[in-house]
């Protein structure tokens, strides 16, 4: 099946089965390896992706879901030079152990931020639960959401 979509910005043509999963379209097809393999099944968040400005788990999303699609993964998110605000909290928290799940992790946060500029303790929990960790890093992860909330920074949008 030839499809088109957007990633990260860059217009791609592909020849793929329209039941190929997203995720193994953008990290084997692609060659993005940022977006992770964690359950398979949608479960975890590993995976997360957004598609047309939305999260989507992209283990659990054929990519004929995304033709002609803008689609943004964690590499589309900041720039090598300038890192999203999110990543650099990341840093700045110490947030990752192992790192599997963080990809996912600032995708969902990234949504959450850049429809709810100034979420509450609650609304940040409430928004990352769907997001697995198998470090238990939680509370650094809210904590780095929690100093980019209400910063009103210039990159905290939509991707």
């Amino acid at each position: 099946m030839a499809l088109s979509l957007t990633v990260n910005g860059e217009p791609r043509s592909l020849d793929v089965e329209g039941d190929t999963p997203l995720l193994w379209v953008v990290r084997d097809e692609l060659g993005l390896k940022g977006t992770k393999f964690g359950c398979g099944a949608g479960l975890c968040g590993a995976c997360t992706v957004h598609l047309n400005g939305q999260p989507v788990r992209s283990c659990s999303t054929p990519v004929e879901m995304a033709a002609g699609a803008d689609v943004v993964t964690i590499e589309g998110l900041g720039k090598e030079d300038r890192l999203h605000a999110l990543q650099q909290a990341w840093i700045d928290h110490g947030v990752p152990q192992c790192g599997y799940c963080q990809s996912g992790q600032i995708m969902s946060a990234a949504h959450l931020l850049a429809t709810n500029p100034s979420p509450s303790r609650d609304e940040i929990v409430a928004a990352m639960t769907g997001n697995l960790c198998r470090c238990g890093t939680y509370s650094r992860i809210i904590a780095a959401v929690e100093s980019v909330a209400g910063s009103n920074a210039s990159d905290v949008k939509e991707a």
